[in-house]
């Protein structure tokens, strides 16, 4: 009978860790990406036609595209978007292994572009959509987690660091809400995502 692999130091010190304090279900990886990754995903979303994030009759501060499946929450419908690009491809694959998922599972993606001062308010993910993983590039941001407790919120935060990525299941998906605070330069956001069965 063989042997198993022992894993090497080098990928235990790489492996995903649910950091200290946060709540169960949210997993974080730093350098999940290396730098030339990130430049070239980078320097392909410039090109991109983003649009001004739109709630309710309200225009956000942030910049959005979205590929597979696009949330209009103006009318809160699920409308078709057009079809998760080649330049997705390699990293939608990683970000599902990273996820438990087969890449064909995360069929919805948004992508935020955040300019200095720009934030995102306290919310959940939409019902509809189960696990959230999350990539960062170019420059950190807060990851501000809140859930209610008696009159009050119980607070954990983290910083996402260029290049990192981060999973939300369980309890950090369904009981806590998130935010980041206006950001203090250039950055990007990769949510992937796929459908609750």
């Amino acid at each position: 009978m063989p042997l198993a692999r022992q894993p090497s130091l080098f990928e235990e010190a790489m492996a995903p860790a649910a950091p200290a304090g946060l709540p169960d279900g949210f997993v974080y990886q730093p350098e999940f990406l290396s730098a030339n990754e990130e430049a070239g995903l980078a320097a392909w979303l410039a090109t991109q036609p983003f649009e001004p994030f739109q709630f309710r009759g309200y225009e956000g501060k942030r910049r959005v595209i979205s590929f597979g499946w696009r949330y209009d929450f103006t009318r809160s419908n699920l409308e078709k978007a057009d079809d998760m690009p080649a330049e997705l491809s390699a990293v939608r694959g990683r970000a599902a292994a990273f996820a438990d998922l087969a890449p064909e599972d995360l069929q919805q993606c948004l992508i935020n572009e955040y300019l200095p001062g720009a934030p995102i308010g306290w919310h959940r993910d939409r019902p509809i959509f189960e696990t959230v993983v999350g990539i960062s590039l170019l420059a950190p941001a807060t990851f501000r987690l809140r859930r209610r407790v008696g009159d009050g919120f119980q607070r954990a935060a983290l910083e996402l660091g260029p290049r990192s990525i981060y999973r939300l299941t369980g309890e950090a998906r369904a009981a806590w809400e998130h935010s980041i605070p206006p950001v203090a330069a250039h950055r990007y956001s990769i949510t992937l995502r796929n459908f609750r069965t």
